[in-house]
């Protein structure tokens, strides 16, 4: 049986004021839930005292951090073929297709790359925070395709979150988008937030009212097809939806967006067929081997619908009125 692990994190200047449950979830790569509820059971000790999820945190300080060892997951291993473009004892990095759900939801509780990951790799895989979390670093929409990396165990998961919290990690996609650009290059620095309304979608919050974080996405121009603009993006901050929320703020949603495109445009519904959700693929991943300390580039294509699109867009067919 895996012991606990038990961790000493010092708080430094630049996180002084954070609250404690974000310092820990910061600090020890675990969920903010995680980290409430490890409070709350006193697996978190400062001097011995009681200590709250909203209290502050100050430079200097030092606390204790009990991680419970991994419970079994409930999740059901299933036999569902994964597209592996490498593969070593520490890591993965899977071509995801679109449709398919990285995490089991309400809605969707199997059929997922969790549920597909737990068959192939069966008990080689990170568990964080008492929970077996199947070694995802970082998620992509369920209807947005290409690469993510996947941890195998816990000290590769740690060294990847941190390149990942650090913007250490390059992650490039590749997206269609409605309308001209005036610029061939640009980068959004807009806060993104839960909407104030609809809990479902994110927004561009402006105001101090409603709890937002940075978000920072660079684009370039690779085609411009008149109504129509084929766009490569790179992530500097990794938000919830960004990318679509950082377009359809610009005025230019991506192509076939359920969420934040509004109704369809012609060339959308002329061309329903290979659109199955938004037009973005993940297709360029660079990020350091936790072991080796090697340097890694992956790369993967359009999927075939996303590539016919650009085909039909570079034969002629981009008018939408």
């Amino acid at each position: 049986m895996t012991p606990d692990e038990v961790l000493t994190l010092q708080v430094t200047a630049d996180e002084e004021g954070m609250r404690l449950d974000l310092f820990l979830s910061a600090k020890a790569d675990i969920s903010r839930s995680a980290a409430a509820r490890l409070i709350e059971e006193g697996q978190v000790r400062q001097s011995g005292r009681p200590l709250q999820k909203r209290q502050q945190v100050k430079a200097g300080e030092t606390y204790t951090l009990t991680l419970p060892a991994p419970a079994p997951t409930e999740t059901q291993a299933q036999a569902i073929s994964l597209d592996i473009v490498y593969e070593d004892e520490d890591l993965l990095v899977i071509n995801k297709p679109s449709g398919m759900v990285v995490h089991p939801a309400p809605g969707n509780p199997d059929g997922t790359l969790v549920n597909a990951l737990l068959y192939h790799c069966h008990d080689s895989l990170s568990g964080i925070g008492g929970e077996v979390r199947p070694g995802i670093v970082h998620r992509i929409d369920r209807d947005t395709s290409g690469l993510l990396v996947v941890a195998k165990n816990d000290e590769a998961h740690r060294h990847l979150s941190q390149q990942l919290s650090g913007h250490h990690i390059r992650r490039t996609y590749f997206a269609l988008a409605r309308g001209g650009f005036s610029q061939e290059t640009g980068t959004v620095d807009l806060p993104i937030g839960r909407h104030p309304t609809d809990r479902k979608k994110m927004a561009v919050i402006r105001d101090g009212r409603h709890r937002s974080r940075e978000a920072v996405t660079h684009f370039r121009v690779l085609e411009p097809f008149g109504q129509v603009t084929f766009l490569r993006l790179e992530l500097e901050t990794g938000r919830t939806h960004q990318i679509r929320v950082h377009m359809a703020a610009l005025g230019h949603p991506l192509l076939g967006d359920p969420v934040y495109g509004g109704a369809p445009t012609p060339f959308e519904k002329r061309h329903a067929a290979l659109l199955h959700g938004q037009c973005l693929h993940a297709g360029e991943l660079t990020f350091v081997h936790p072991r080796t300390g090697e340097e890694m580039h992956f790369s993967c294509p359009l999927p075939p619908d996303f590539a016919q699109l650009l085909a039909c867009l570079r034969a002629g067919n981009q008018n939408l009125q």
